[in-house]
């Protein structure tokens, strides 16, 4: 059961990607408005920006919360594509061939691990260009990589949520939009110390500041804080509530 499983979700995901390669421009599109961000932040807002850190380009502590900002966008597709494929009457089609019912629903999200990540590498590429440098080794970086694949699945399964339940195109992908918000409200731009009262709580107890900071600690080659554990409880805990419950929805939706 786990081989034909593991087989139908292999042979699936190469039908999304293919449909991904296809159409380039999904990840170009996704990266485009966080390298606009960064663009804007850095070169008109940087030099009004005090970070506190002394050191180091703007851009360095701005990156982290822009490659959450590219998974936030980059999973809307997800959703979009999935709705499409249920409107299109692919599951149903699916449901008739001997095949793990479940493996048509990781294909969506293994594609979207993929695209995201080739997104944050452009977005990575991008930053490179504009001045970052990084003090992170190897196991650093594949403790960044780590982190952003985790944060990636939470989002897509909360894509797949989204997809299953939405009732037009445009509400499949809408859910994105208070993720992309999230980082403007926590460490990603500026310190939370900063900010007022309420808004400042609000920042340092929503996951995406945890998040930022462990990505941010890891760059500069600094030991992981207790910022990375409580970033890795929000990502796993988003991961497995979304997971469940996009399942339950999933199993009625073909029920």
């Amino acid at each position: 059961m786990t081989t034909h499983f593991v087989g139908d979700t292999a042979v699936l995901t190469g039908r999304s990607l293919r449909h991904v390669l296809r159409s380039p421009d999904t990840i170009v599109t996704t990266a485009v408005m966080p390298i606009a961000f960064m663009l804007m932040f850095v070169y008109v807002f940087g030099g009004a920006i005090d970070t506190g850190t002394g050191t180091g380009a703007y851009v360095d502590y701005l990156l982290p919360g822009i490659l959450l900002i590219t998974v936030a966008s980059g999973v809307a597709y997800t959703a979009y594509r999935l709705f499409l494929d249920l409107k299109g009457g692919i599951f149903e089609r699916f449901q008739s061939m001997p095949i793990a019912r479940s493996s048509a629903l990781w294909a969506h999200v293994l594609t979207s691990l993929v695209a995201n990540l080739v997104s944050v590498a452009v977005v990575v590429g991008v930053a490179l260009i504009m001045g970052f440098r990084s003090e992170a080794g190897a196991l650093e970086w594949l403790a960044v990589a780590g982190i952003l694949a985790l944060f990636t699945l939470a989002l897509t399964w909360i894509a797949v949520l989204a997809g299953l339940s939405a009732k037009t195109v445009e509400g499949a992908s809408a859910f994105s939009y208070p993720l992309i918000f999230l980082p403007f409200v926590s460490s990603a731009f500026v310190p939370t110390d900063t900010m007022p009262g309420p808004v400042r709580w609000f920042a340092e107890n929503q996951p995406v500041t945890s998040i930022v900071n462990s990505i941010r600690q890891l760059l500069e080659g600094q030991p992981a804080s207790g910022d990375i554990w409580v970033a890795l409880s929000w990502c796993v805990g988003i991961l497995l509530a979304a997971f469940m419950v996009a399942n339950v929805v999933y199993q009625r939706r073909i029920s």
